[in-house]
Parts: C-alpha cells; sequence; structure tokens
C-alpha cells in the first residue's frame, strides 16, 4: 500500500512524506524533494535528499511527491537505480492541470517507464479547486487509463516495457547527472 502525502515532524523539522507499507508491516518513506515555493512550502518543510525505489510484486516504482513532477533531473531513470514506473502522489489545481498531463507525459517517455499520476479532487481549504485528472501512462507516452472523479486501472506488461527498452535503449545514452542540496 502506498500513502501520501503527509506531514511528519522528524528531528530535523517537518518532511513532506510519502511512504510504502508492505504486508509484514515493514515500510519506506520518500520526503518530497521539492517544496512548492508559490505555496510556502520551503518555509515549513525540509527537502528530502534521497529517491526511494520501493518493490511492488517485482515492479520497481519510483515515489514522487506533486511538485517534484516539474524537476526531471531528480526522476531521471538511471542504469545504477533503474525503475519500471513512477509513482506521483499530487494535489495539482484544476487551473494548472494542461501541465500535469504535459509534464507526466514527458517523464513517462523520458524515462522509458509507465507512470501513474494520482491527483486529489474536491476544494482545499483555501478554496482552489482540484479536479483529478488521475493517470496511467505508458512508456510510449500513451494515456493508457484516465480518470475524471472516480477510480481507474489498467494492466501492465513487463514483457512490453523490456522489449521497449531493448529495441529503443535511450537510457544507455542519457547524461549523467550530480544532485546535491
Amino acid at each position: 500500500m502506498v500513502c501520501g502525502s503527509l506531514s511528519v515532524r522528524t528531528s530535523n523539522g517537518f518532511r513532506n512524506r510519502h511512504y510504502a507499507v508492505y504486508p509484514d508491516g515493514s515500510f519506506l518513506h520518500y520526503d518530497k524533494r521539492h517544496a512548492f515555493r508559490f505555496a510556502g512550502e520551503h518555509e515549513h518543510y525540509q527537502p528530502g535528499t534521497d529517491r526511494v525505489i520501493v518493490d511492488c510484486k517485482g515492479w520497481k516504482l519510483l515515489l514522487m511527491t506533486c511538485y517534484d513532477l516539474r524537476f526531471p533531473v531528480f526522476s531521471r531513470n538511471r542504469k545504477e537505480l533503474r525503475y519500471d514506473g513512477v509513482l506521483y502522489v499530487a494535489n495539482w489545481p484544476k487551473a494548472r492541470i494542461a501541465a500535469w498531463s504535459t509534464l507526466l507525459q514527458a517523464r513517462a517517455i523520458e524515462n522509458q517507464a509507465f507512470v501513474v499520476g494520482v491527483n486529489r479532487i474536491g476544494i482545499d481549504g483555501n478554496g482552489i479547486e482540484h479536479n483529478g485528472q488521475s493517470a496511467f501512462i505508458s512508456p510510449y507516452g500513451e494515456l493508457q487509463a484516465f480518470e475524471a472523479q472516480g477510480w481507474s486501472s489498467c494492466d501492465w506488461s513487463a514483457a512490453q516495457l523490456l522489449t521497449f527498452r531493448d529495441k529503443f535503449p535511450v537510457l544507455e545514452d542519457a547524461d549523467r547527472f550530480e544532485l546535491s542540496c
């Protein structure tokens, strides 16, 4: 089960945290790397430093939170830390939903990975409307499933993913980046 994101107090201040909990009770967590300055998050939350890839029934999934979607270097699929899919849990407002959809597709294409974008719905405490638009995107950038305000699902194929990466090995030519906080 994946749960996120939550405001968590740590010894180093507050973190915007995303959890992956396994059936045996063990868990991993990802702390959001990119604070949304426009909303003042940088004044309240400490940035995460580590990428977290979880195993989900044999699939390697990178955990990301909301605004991280705008920063492709941090989510870059790298040979030494390869993933099959990335999960973005978000509070992306209706006013910027075109960017949400476009960036989800871009992350799938550039990383040759499946992408799941789970976005909230409803009106938040500041009166900002969130209209969902959660989506499953294929490594080709194709929309596999979409929801406006409800549930959705789709099937992923590991064989399709590996065949695509073998036939078109762009990840082998990707630039190497060094990240710092």
